[in-house]
């Protein structure tokens, strides 16, 4: 019997600081609309998605503020580093969505940005709440005790 392999992605660029930030709810794999020179730059890895959201326009999800620098071989044909890119998902998840964010103060957080098995530009959003900065300092003790539980159970062998 074959062994299946694992699907190799690449990641583009990855949000580190919003699981701190944020607690997330729900995650969701989007598609996103890019143009030739935008998915040449975003090869070389210099993409950011740190300060970024995803908000709603006219029954439709955009990525907001994302930084695809602009690819140097492209003379008068790049593309502006900071536009709003519009995000592909089916209708359903749109309306979840956007009823989430409406009704119950919800945000919507780019977590990565990666390349599929099959090449093609994916963004995995997530439905996130902001934390208070007392659960961050509660996030932070317990990131703390269990780096040193780990250090206590190793010394003891």
């Amino acid at each position: 019997m074959a062994e299946k392999k694992e699907p190799t992605i690449k990641v583009i660029a990855e949000n580190r600081k919003a699981r701190f930030n944020y607690a997330i709810e729900d995650t969701v794999e989007a598609g996103i609309v890019l143009t030739g020179t935008e998915v040449k730059s975003s090869r070389s890895g210099k993409t950011t998605i740190a300060e970024s959201y995803a908000d709603s326009k006219d029954g439709e999800i955009w990525l907001v503020n994302a930084h695809i620098p602009e690819y140097l071989q492209a003379n008068r044909f790049n593309h502006e580093p900071k536009r709003d890119r519009k995000l592909l998902l089916h209708k359903k998840q749109i309306n979840k969505l956007i009823g989430a964010i409406e009704r119950e103060g919800m945000t919507l957080i780019p977590l990565k940005m990666y390349f599929n098995e099959r090449g093609k530009v994916k963004l995995q959003l997530a439905l996130a709440k902001g934390k208070k900065l007392h659960d961050k300092r509660d996030t932070e003790k317990k990131r703390d005790w269990a780096r040193e539980k780990g250090r206590l159970l190793r010394a003891r062998g």
